[in-house]
């Protein structure tokens, strides 16, 4: 028993770990976003995003505090740099910011929230069986989450509407 539940938590531990690795990604591309399109956006509309995205990363490391799980750095460092190479996409555009980067940019920062409201279920679904879990943190994150989905989705149907004149937006 004692080997199995070591396992359970090695393999928690890096489950929360990739995670955690999207989240830090997801924070410099919600910060990126910001600055390079929060005036096309308007309001502070992707500042907030940003904002939040950073405080629910917080609450990834502060919920693996919680767990006993440390933070693996070097699988932090791999995801920035895959986040970095992923940016050398061809965009339309050589120097100059492209409509393309928008959708695309908006699209990944999406499905890594999507990702991150998955992780908070997972979590969540073992606050019956884990008493360090806070079952009222995780609802309250979860709800950001689908909050923060919602927000972006109606920035990405206007990017993409603007790139391809409504006809997959």
């Amino acid at each position: 028993m004692g080997t199995q539940w070591g396992m359970s938590r090695t393999l928690l531990g890096m489950y929360l770990n990739e995670h955690l690795a999207g989240a830090t990604t997801c924070v410099d591309l919600a910060q990126r976003l910001a600055l390079t399109e929060g005036e096309w956006a308007g309001n502070g509309k992707l500042e907030r995003i940003a904002e939040e995205v950073r405080h629910d990363r917080a609450a990834l490391v502060e919920t693996m505090a919680a767990l006993g799980e440390p933070v693996r750095r070097l699988e932090q460092w791999a995801g920035m740099a895959g986040a970095r190479i992923g940016r050398l996409r061809p965009n339309g555009r050589v120097v100059a910011q492209s409509p393309l980067s928008r959708v695309m940019d908006l699209e990944q920062l999406r499905l890594g929230i999507e990702a991150k409201v998955a992780a908070w279920r997972a979590l969540r679904a073992r606050v019956t069986v884990d008493s360090r879990l806070d079952k009222g943190r995780l609802d309250e994150l979860i709800a950001g989450g689908r909050s923060q989905i919602t927000r972006l989705e109606r920035l990405r149907s206007r990017a993409a509407d603007e790139l391809l004149g409504g006809a997959l937006g």
